[in-house]
């Protein structure tokens, strides 16, 4: 058992400024189990878990999964947080067992229900089996050949939603918003997130999920949400505008400065690097993109929370468009009712219209090649990394296409089969004035052209097969999180005492964080337990320095970042390496497919837990951690270096300023 003493003891750290305060646990830690509760709840675990243990290899085994986990977790882990979440266990635990009994007989009736239905699938990540809930129209039948309307629904800041909690709701309340011959998925997100990192790739392996069991009608899926799940549903549509039908934003934020002066009164003073990290997840920098999506936004007129639409308004506006906001009359933090009736209205006009999926006209706008597509375009290369990029793209003719690009590297246009709307024949794309005549479509009507700019100059071709940041491999630290990864712990003796002790309490904190936060268990492997398969197929986490950790000691001569006996070394500069480590991310020396990671979990830290807007990554590609000023809940340690590698990896100058 946890001892909640200790636990919050251990969270009252430094947290903003000069001055200590108090930083609440999240989640709080749970209430008292009695120990005849916490029998019959290990006896249901065991029970479950040996049923598990016997049903076939199948995807419908997480649909079993979700109960045993979310009741072993709570009790492992002290997060029943009320007593009465001891009866919703038991009743979790039950059909979770009444769930094996009718996979192992071969049946699945769940699969056949109507209403309210929890599901699940296995995470890529870390192997998790991540819950969603259901609701689907009485007049769903799995027999019936109709592709159904998707409704994603993003729930709002709960930090009581343990997954206890998450599937008994999920199980008794529909939620607002239930339109006529739609399926809502609830999204569960990885618990308290915004949808961001594990959370934002949660939306996706739901919907993949449930493509395998329901029949989804890929161009009329909706993104929806209120407060922390309209900020939610803000950063999916702005950053992948082309995926949707429609979005729905509801209060939430929209970006991180301006709401968090306006919500609680706080001046954030980043380092350069946070500054530019904001890029990443302000939906504002990336307001272009709903030149692709229609966007139905709601405020209440008096909620604070309105301030995330009327700056995305604001942004909108200098992109030439409006934005659609509706405003609940005298209304706080909710929903008016004659709101939600105006907004039903016009998402069923535009759902019942559906994805224009391959349009004439696309505009589209990046910071990082995390995302790089736009429909029909795809950046494959940047000049520079968080530096806005541009592509205004338009098929101008049945033989041309018109791109302007700004801060573009190297692109691609992506046509299905059959849906090219360039005719055979040779083609003439224009790109910032230059012509390069390409091949036409091919003769099942796709079409794949790639343009590569040397030396500022357009030619049809790729980039160089050389070591360069490219989509889902091109930082910062916490990228490395978005896929699998494997923690990685020294067996070794390190080379300085500090540095090792360090090594460990940050190693320990990592781990439990990624369950806490990212309601995962991380895999965890020793540097001699790594396999070549392992190498193939995650990101490494390595803890340590190259003496302690053997696989770190294989590859030291090949990262950017020297570390020796004496020094930690980043270009021109040097530190003791008795008062300093290295944290970094890097394509892995061993599998240039998949990174690498120094002595990092994913960046923020304590205090971002408390709001959402904060939750953001808080170091760069790499950094240098001086270990003589304690870590708090803002940092590791001291951090005396930080930069962003150049588009090739490389170390630059001014260190990615």
């Amino acid at each position: 058992m946890v001892n909640k003493m200790k636990l919050t003891s251990a969270l009252f750290l430094i947290a903003a400024g000069a001055f200590a305060q108090p930083v609440r646990p999240v989640p709080a830690p749970g209430v008292e189990v009695p120990a005849a509760d916490r029998k019959q709840l290990e006896a249901g675990l065991s029970r479950l878990s040996a049923k598990i243990a016997k049903l076939p290899q199948s995807p419908l085994v997480a649909d079993v999964r979700i109960f045993h986990d979310a009741v072993r977790y709570a009790l492992t882990y002290n997060e029943f947080l009320k007593s009465e979440e001891i009866f919703k266990a038991r009743e979790l635990l039950l059909q979770g067992e009444q769930r094996a009994d009718a996979l192992a007989s071969g049946d699945a009736p769940w699969t056949r229900q109507t209403g309210l239905v929890v599901r699940g699938y296995e995470s890529k990540i870390d192997g998790s089996a991540q819950p969603y809930g259901l609701v689907v129209p009485a007049n769903w039948s799995p027999v019936v050949p109709h592709k159904w309307r998707l409704d994603a629904w993003f729930h709002g800041r709960s930090e009581t939603l343990t997954e206890v909690n998450f599937l008994w709701e999920r199980q008794r309340n529909a939620g607002q918003f239930t339109p006529a011959d739609a399926i809502v998925v609830h999204l569960y997100g990885r618990f308290c997130n915004a949808n961001k990192m594990a959370g934002e790739v949660d939306l996706f392996e739901a919907i993949a999920d449930m493509k395998k069991k329901y029949r989804i009608d890929d161009n009329r899926i909706a993104v929806r949400g209120f407060s922390m799940g309209g900020a939610a549903a803000w950063h999916i549509a702005a950053h992948h505008a082309g995926r949707w039908a429609a979005a729905a934003p509801g209060a939430g934020f929209s970006e991180t400065a301006e709401f968090l002066k306006v919500f609680q009164n706080e001046t954030v003073q980043p380092s350069w690097w946070e500054q530019k990290l904001w890029r990443l997840y302000d939906a504002t920098e990336y307001a272009a993109n709903l030149f692709n999506l229609p966007v139905v936004a709601y405020s209440g007129e008096i909620d604070r929370q309105k301030q995330a639409a009327d700056i995305m308004a604001a942004f909108m506006a200098k992109e030439g468009l409006t934005l659609t906001h509706l405003i609940g009359p005298q209304t706080p933090h909710r929903y008016h009712p004659d709101s939600i009736v105006e907004i039903n209205r016009r998402m069923d006009a535009i759902l019942a219209r559906g994805r224009e999926e391959y349009p004439r006209r696309i505009r589209f706008t990046t910071y990082t090649l995390r995302y790089n597509r736009m429909k029909w375009v795809v950046v494959d290369a940047l000049d520079k990394h968080w530096e806005k990029a541009r592509v205004e793209a338009q098929v101008t003719s049945a033989h041309a296409v018109e791109l302007k690009t700004a801060n573009v590297a190297a692109l691609s246009l992506d046509f299905a089969s059959g849906r090219t709307l360039v005719k055979p024949g040779e083609a003439t794309i224009t790109i910032d004035g230059q012509a390069v005549t390409v091949p036409g479509p091919e003769s099942d009507r796709s079409w794949n052209p790639r343009l590569v700019k040397r030396a500022g100059k357009w030619s049809a071709g790729v980039p160089a097969d050389e070591l360069r940041k490219r989509h889902a491999l091109q930082g910062p630290i916490d990228d490395a999180f978005w896929n699998r990864f494997v923690m990685v712990k020294p067996a070794g003796q390190g080379m300085h005492p500090a540095v090792a002790a360090w090594v460990e309490a940050e190693s320990k904190r990592a781990i439990t964080e990624w369950r806490r936060q990212f309601r995962g268990e991380a895999m965890v492997k020793t540097d001699a337990e790594i396999t070549d398969a392992d190498i193939a197929s995650s990101n490494l986490v390595l803890w340590g320095d190259p003496q302690s950790n053997k696989v770190l000691a294989r590859l030291a001569d090949k990262l950017p970042v020297k570390w020796t006996r004496d020094a930690v070394v980043v270009g021109g500069q040097s530190y003791p390496a008795a008062t300093h480590a290295a944290i970094l991310i890097y394509p892995n020396p061993l599998n240039p497919k998949k990174y690498v990671v120094l002595n990092s979990g994913f960046t923020y830290r304590e205090y971002d837990y408390l709001n959402n807007a904060r939750q953001i990554p808080k170091l760069p590609d790499y950094a240098v951690v001086d270990i003589t000023t304690p870590p708090d809940a803002r940092f590791p340690g001291k951090i005396v270096l930080g930069g962003f590698f150049g588009e090739r990896w490389e170390l630059l100058a001014n260190h990615g300023r």
